[in-house]
């Protein structure tokens, strides 16, 4: 565990998965998104079927970390293997009250630092174009992009953006 941040000793990352954490990860996706950014619930169940799968298979090369306040989870991350090299970012979220504070900062270089530690050679994500400040943050750490789609997908039109990072 990772006791505290910069700006708040309360604020807690753990990444020991314990009952209850699936559930709070995909309940504060389907929540934010819905709220912030008007996704419907497809967005929510294709977070918690995708989530499902990853912890039923989940290796020694892959891990969750999840943020919280108190008993109150508040954002998480999360590595998985796509193969023997490449890993991906996924599930990256901070409750609005909790961004600016350097936590997703900490929490971007924690995964970069445990990707590089199981020997991929790069890291990979997709996100949306609007989520401006986490594109900022994916190119502070150097993560580039290399491909964007422009569809309809959880109730919005939307373009998805690739992001790559190089681990070398």
């Amino acid at each position: 565990m990772i006791s505290g941040t910069m700006c708040d000793p309360s604020i807690q990352i753990r990444h020991n998965i314990r009952p209850g954490d699936l559930g709070s990860v995909i309940h504060l996706h389907g929540l934010l998104y819905a709220e912030e950014y008007g996704f419907d619930l497809s967005f929510e169940t294709d977070v918690a079927s995708a989530i499902t799968e990853f912890f039923r298979t989940k290796s020694g090369r892959e891990r969750t970390w999840i943020v919280e306040q108190g008993e109150e989870m508040v954002g998480c991350i999360t590595i998985v293997q796509h193969d023997d090299s490449e890993a991906q970012l996924r599930w990256f979220l901070l409750h609005p009250t909790y961004r600016g504070l350097g936590i997703g900062k900490k929490l971007i270089h924690e995964a970069i630092a445990f990707s590089k530690s199981c020997g991929y050679l790069s890291i990979f994500l997709w996100t949306a174009d609007f989520l401006l400040e986490a594109a900022n943050l994916y190119r502070s750490v150097g993560f580039t992009i290399t491909d964007a789609t422009a569809h309809t997908r959880w109730g919005r039109q939307l373009t998805e953006q690739r992001y790559d990072l190089r681990l070398l």
